[in-house]
């Protein structure tokens, strides 16, 4: 009996080794595709270094925080890569906070990104997670050890204008695509706040900026993005908010975040994350780091 438990044991981690090889390579491969899509869709930035003159007509708290994160004639940043550790919420009603970790792919112009996270649920068992916004269309595609697939919705419309929003409110970590000469448009809105709108295609958003009392960003909102609630999409307002700021290179960005839907009964965080390493390069075309 021992040698038939200790054969059906064997037998069960062939199984799983061979699921988890072949859920990686096809998650890989899937990754590529989305970042080459991304690297087709990219246009060229002009002008190609930020010049403080185009401030001038800009909202008191905008001008200060560019003057506060920019050194002026960088270069303009063509795109990011960024890796975070976190937890993230898996209830939409309730509190199942799971570790993740993830690696992002930005390209600023066009407007562009990939989210490729893994979402620990138990030891050894990960859902995989492309979040992504690409030459116009929203992607959001998660499949339980990169094999079996729990959600898979993209298109435009409703899914394209929320992964615009994520892309749109994470600028913080590539402040050169909020100026005005990459199309940003900005009013007043307060002493601490101003309102920036952004259209890519058919797709125009709006969104509330509030400033901390060193001029950095503290928190971005959206009175309503798709919130997906029993199968049903609900118009819900949300906000992503920021901190510990740290210069990496000459650009200063927020290094921990935390995005919420804000509920009538209050708050319900669902993404908290720590910034683990940023470079301001363009890294289409390639797939998920392999120390990650």
């Amino acid at each position: 009996m021992l040698k038939v438990i200790a054969l059906i044991a064997i037998g069960i981690a062939v199984i799983l080794s061979a699921l988890l090889l072949f859920g990686a390579l096809r998650w890989n491969t899937g990754t590529r595709d989305i970042r080459q899509r991304l690297d087709a869709a990219r246009t060229d930035i002009r002008p190609q270094r930020v010049d403080f003159r185009e401030l001038d007509r800009l909202p008191a708290p905008v001008r200060t925080y560019f003057r506060s994160v920019l050194k002026e004639g960088r270069p303009m940043i063509a795109g990011a890569r960024l890796k975070h550790r976190g937890t993230f919420n898996m209830s939409e009603d309730g509190d199942q906070w799971r570790p993740f970790t993830s690696d992002q792919c930005v390209v600023t112009q066009r407007p562009g990104f990939d989210w490729d996270a893994r979402i620990k649920m138990a030891p050894g068992v990960a859902v995989h997670v492309h979040d992504a916004y690409v030459g116009g269309e929203g992607i959001l595609h998660a499949s339980l050890l990169g094999v079996f697939t729990v959600a898979d919705l993209r298109g435009g419309g409703d899914i394209a204008e929320g992964e615009l929003m994520r892309f749109f409110a994470e600028a913080a970590w590539y402040p050169t695509a909020l100026l005005p000469s990459q199309g940003m448009r900005w009013e007043a809105a307060g002493e601490r706040s101003a309102r920036a709108t952004l259209t890519d295609g058919p797709i125009t958003l709006a969104m509330l900026f509030t400033f901390n009392e060193q001029g950095l960003i503290d928190t971005v909102r959206a009175e309503s993005r798709g919130r997906t609630v029993k199968g049903r999409t609900v118009p819900t307002p949300w906000q992503g908010r920021f901190w510990n700021y740290e210069w990496r290179g000459n650009v200063r960005v927020p290094t921990e975040g935390e995005v919420a839907w804000l509920l009538p009964s209050g708050p319900k965080p669902y993404w908290r994350g720590r910034v683990m390493q940023i470079d301001h390069e363009p890294c289409t075309g390639r797939g998920r780091a392999k120390n990650d």
